[in-house]
């Protein structure tokens, strides 16, 4: 098994940055398919920053289950401990568990992540990036 890469990708429109981190993304294709003018992933770079303004993209990358997917003002310098979310947690049909919140999660190596707003836990066991959700879901036809 290769691992994959953590890179991230940044776009900005000088009012908002979106980052992207391609490891992360179990393809749900709500991006996309919510948000054509801006998310294509027909086109280089896929990611067309000034698609649509800046309200709009930020509303919809909100709705990015993985959060591969994030963004910040760029005027705006917001540590992870200043984001507030109330937890829940919500198992998606066939799919990954959503918890939102922020979250400390430790690996079986005891290293320590942080992760705010929505974090993908893998529920079909067959994820290669435990214990998040990488879409191997809809590979193998998880019904759960």
């Amino acid at each position: 098994m290769s691992e994959t890469p953590d890179i991230t990708k940044t776009y900005s429109n000088g009012e908002i940055t979106v980052v992207w981190k391609p490891s992360v993304c179990i393809h749900s294709k709500l991006c996309w398919t919510q948000l054509s003018d801006v998310f294509d992933p027909r086109k280089k770079p896929w990611v067309n920053i000034n698609g649509a303004g800046s309200e709009r993209i930020m509303e919809q990358v909100d709705r990015c289950p993985s959060k591969a997917l994030s963004y910040f003002r760029n005027e705006d310098a917001v540590q992870p401990d200043d984001i507030q979310a109330e937890s829940l947690v919500e198992p998606l049909p066939n799919g990954p568990l959503l918890v939102y919140g922020n979250l400390r999660i430790k690996d079986a190596e005891g290293h320590e992540t942080q992760k705010n707003k929505v974090t993908a836990f893998c529920r079909c066991g067959g994820s290669h990036n435990k214990p998040y959700c990488d879409g191997t879901h809809l590979k193998i036809g998880f019904v759960g």
